[in-house]
């Protein structure tokens, strides 16, 4: 008990982030399972994160309801956006989501409730780690289950060839839009869960920088199955920590590094880091004929 008590003391701030991140990348998941390219997730999860921490620390909500409102806001902010760009496809959707994300950071910066710059400073530590992967096991547990739905192989179909999926009898445009959505609510409850961890948060944490972060965790771990994303988190974020225990000082270099991973899983493990480990989403049992009904 006192050796794990130490662990915690030592790398308690790294265990939480890689169950974020973790969170995180399977917010990106959810939108990629059905083929959309998005890097938006970064940008829901800093408006869950603002919102639950103004809520929090100025108007006294409690903790719960106030991610569950940023998780909100974030999933409607989804809708309002989702419903016009994604029309578009491959990196003009990427291209698209990526502004959003800039306009997002932009009005971050420039609004005086969420503290300009200087990001929003006083708000309560109150996400546990327990919470963190309690809310981490959910979520693979409900995207597990969801794969095998009848919405799982309507992602899968318009992933595979939305043309076809769309002659199927499948609503292409609902089944985009829910995955969306969906990405979105849980990038928003993970943004809630680190808004409460650090005492303050900045624009710049939920720039740029981590929506590619976010796409790398999904190409390195692998997108075909659910836990790929999680473990492409989980070694992207402990790296530069396994990197310092050997002198090694990360941070310099951090984004080369992740660079270099990404093409070598690319040029050897084209289906991530889950193919190690055995069968890939691609040997997965494909949906039989009947499993994805004609809608009316």
């Amino acid at each position: 008990m006192e050796a794990l008590c130490q662990f915690f003391a030592i790398y308690g701030s790294l265990v939480n982030f890689i169950g974020i991140n973790a969170l995180l990348a399977l917010s990106l998941y959810l939108t990629m399972a059905a083929g959309q390219l998005s890097l938006g997730s970064a940008a829901f999860a800093g408006i869950g994160g603002y919102t639950a921490g103004i809520l929090t620390m100025k108007l006294g909500v409690p903790f719960l309801l106030s991610v569950a409102a940023g998780s909100i806001l974030s999933g409607l902010v989804g809708l309002i956006i989702g419903l016009p760009v994604l029309r578009l496809r491959g990196v003009f959707l990427a291209i698209a989501t990526l502004s959003f994300g800039e306009v997002v950071r932009i009005a971050v910066l420039n609004l005086d409730i969420t503290g300009g710059a200087q990001g929003l400073v006083g708000i309560p530590n109150l996400t546990k780690t327990w919470g963190i992967y309690l809310a981490l096991a959910v979520a693979g547990y409900t995207i597990a289950r969801l794969r095998h739905s009848r919405i799982g192989w309507c992602f899968e179909s318009i992933r595979e060839d939305e043309t076809a999926a769309s002659a199927m009898g499948i609503n292409t445009t609902y089944y985009k839009t829910l995955s969306f959505v969906l990405g979105a609510i849980l990038a928003g409850f993970a943004g809630g869960l680190y808004a409460h961890l650090n005492y303050i948060i900045t624009p710049r944490e939920f720039g740029f920088s981590v929506a590619v972060d976010l796409l790398i965790f999904n190409i390195v771990g692998g997108i075909r199955v659910w836990y790929g994303p999680v473990l492409g988190a989980v070694l992207l974020t402990a790296l530069p920590e396994i990197l310092r225990g050997t002198g090694v000082t990360a941070g310099p270099i951090r984004m080369a590094l992740n660079g270099l991973i990404l093409l070598l899983v690319i040029l050897f493990l084209p289906n991530g880091l889950v193919s190690i480990f055995g069968r890939t989403g691609q040997e997965r049992e494909k949906a039989p004929v009947d499993a994805v009904p004609e809608e009316g």
